[in-house]
Formats: structure tokens, C-alpha cells, sequence
């Protein structure tokens, strides 16, 4: 099936009522992993790149190319996007390799400057076709290169004028999730107050969660079991996540459980198999892991399965 362009994508997740998923990818096996998910399920699903992957992988242009490759083969529709770039010069070069729709990460920015920075980028992008998601408002928890302490929720009465004044596409807010989780007793609730708010400021538009992975304790028991020290950080519920898309969110970020079901199986292998050292022994299940994780999140918190030819 074809690439699809971001306005094709979103349109349909409007129109059917479901969040797509983005989910970042930084090599063969994690491509091929989303691309199987979104096959096996039937799944419109975006492919995502940022600025951590592209320092791993190393060519920008080159890594574009291979999803474009590699997604010509799958039966889903694919939209590829390239999360929190921070200056111009980021969004340009992404925009110049091909992809669908670019992220720019003004909200480490005042507010005035959040707008003119995406407006320079909405300007540039829509004269290549490409489509614009900012944010407005400040996630807790590391980003690439953005580390904030503390959250600063989106006043729900400056969405529209940002929208109107900045020309973006579709607006990442901060209500209660986090990026990579924080340190808490239970899940991080989502402002579903806050939440109605913005999308009554602007119905119809395209709302997006950063930090939509929930890192469910389970998840974490897991990988220590098998040797792993990672700390018991928190984020909003699936079933928060689940409920956001009455209220306008349309596409949700989701990396770090597929990250977590990944490490936790390369651990598992290698620990019950110490004398194994060829690496398609242990990467090719961890492939298979992460791909079964997008999938229960496309079909159990994103209710985005079977959205593809309908």
C-alpha cells in the first residue's frame, strides 16, 4: 500500500473516531517490528523518527528512504514523521528528506517565540506539502535534549490564538502525561477538564499526548527479573490514554514500553543462553516482542485496528 500523506491519515482518525499511533524507529528490526504491527492488525500507524535516532543511525535521508522501501509492502496505510526538532534548521533538513510531517519543539520557548519559531517552520513546510505539529505547554521528564523538571499544563485559552497565529496543523498538549515517566505512587492522571477545554476551543483539530507509554509495573518487574535495574517511573494509564480520543486527541506518542519489552527479551535470551553470541538469535525475538506490543496498543488503547480500507 502507499504512503499516505499526513493530512490523508489524520482526516480518517478524525472521521473514525480513533488515535493513531507514533512510534519511533531507529533501525531495521524496530521498522520492521512497527510495519508488521500495523500489517498484522490493520493499522494506520506513523512511523517516527527524532533526534536521538537520527544521532544513532547517523543519515537522515538515507533512513527515510529505507522506511519508504520498506513500507511500499505493507498493508497499512504508513505516514512518516519526525518528532521534536528544536530550531529550524532541524525541521528543514527533515523536511528535505521526504517525510509527511515534521514536530517543532517550541515549548521550552516563551510564548510569543513558541509562535514565530513554528510559524517560520509552517511556512517552509507548507510550500513542500508537509504538515506541522507543535506544542504548547511543557512535559515533565527528558526529551532528546530537553529535560523539564516540571509540567506546564496548556492554558486551553491561548490554544486557539496559537493555532490561528502559528498556521500548525496539529498541537501536542501537555494535560498529565510525561515524558519517560516521573517518579510517583500510581499512574499520572490526565486533566480530562483541561483536556475538554482545548478541544472545545478548537473542535475538529488534531490534538496530540506526548509520553503516551504508560510503563505499567509489569512491565519493569519483568526486565529486572531478568537482571535489569530500571526504576519504577510512572505515566498516565492505558485506559487514560484509551479515553483522551473523546476529547479531540488524534495521534499519541509511544516508545518506551516497546523499548522496555525489547531489552527485557535480549535479557531473558542471553541469560538462559550464555554460550549464544550470534545476534540474530536474540534481536529476532526481541523483534517479535516489540512488534506484539504495538500491536495490543493499536488494538487495545489506540482502537485503531481494522481502520485500514474503511
Amino acid at each position: 500500500m502507499p504512503l499516505v500523506s499526513a493530512r490523508e491519515i489524520y482526516q480518517h482518525a478524525i472521521e473514525n473516531d480513533y488515535i493513531l499511533g507514533a512510534f519511533n524507529v531507529f533501525n531495521l528490526d524496530t521498522l520492521l517490528s512497527v510495519l508488521d504491527a500495523a500489517h498484522k492488525e490493520a493499522s494506520p500507524v506513523i512511523v517516527q523518527v527524532s533526534i536521538g535516532g537520527r544521532r544513532y543511525f547517523d543519515n537522515l535521508k538515507k533512513f527515510v528512504k529505507l522506511i519508504k522501501e520498506y513500507a511500499k509492502d505493507c498493508d497499512a496505510d504508513v505516514m512518516i514523521n519526525h518528532d521534536h526538532c528544536t530550531t529550524f534548521e532541524q525541521c528543514k533538513s527533515a523536511i528535505d528528506t521526504g517525510v509527511h510531517s515534521v514536530m517543532i519543539d517550541g515549548s521550552h520557548k516563551a510564548y510569543k517565540e513558541n509562535i514565530s519559531i513554528t510559524k517560520k517552520v509552517a511556512e517552509y513546510a507548507h510550500e513542500k506539502g508537509v504538515w506541522v505539529e507543535a506544542e504548547l505547554g511543557c512535559l515533565p521528564g527528558l526529551e532528546d535534549d530537553i529535560f523539564a523538571e516540571t509540567a506546564v499544563f496548556t492554558d486551553p485559552s491561548l490554544v486557539a490564538e496559537f493555532i490561528s497565529m502559528s498556521h500548525c496543523d496539529s498541537l501536542a498538549v501537555a494535560v498529565g502525561t510525561s515524558h519517560g515517566g516521573v517518579k510517583a505512587d500510581d499512574y499520572l492522571k490526565i486533566d480530562f477538564d483541561r483536556l475538554k477545554k482545548i478541544n472545545e476551543a478548537v473542535p475538529g483539530y488534531p490534538l496530540v499526548l506526548h509520553g503516551a507509554a504508560s510503563l505499567p509495573p509489569h512491565l519493569i518487574d519483568e526486565i529486572n527479573s531478568y537482571g535489569g535495574e530500571v526504576e519504577y517511573y510512572r505515566n498516565a494509564s492505558e485506559a487514560d490514554i484509551a479515553k483522551s480520543h473523546e476529547f479531540g486527541v488524534r495521534k499519541a506518542n509511544m516508545d518506551v514500553d516497546n523499548f522496555l519489552v525489547y531489552t527485557t527479551q535480549v535479557r531473558r535470551y542471553l541469560l538462559e543462553n550464555p554460550s549464544q553470541y550470534n545476534p540474530r538469535n536474540y534481536l529476532k525475538p526481541a523483534r517479535e516482542v516489540f512488534c506484539e506490543e504495538v500491536r495490543h496498543k493499536m488494538r487495545n488503547v489506540l482502537k485503531s485496528s481494522n481502520r485500514c480500507g474503511g
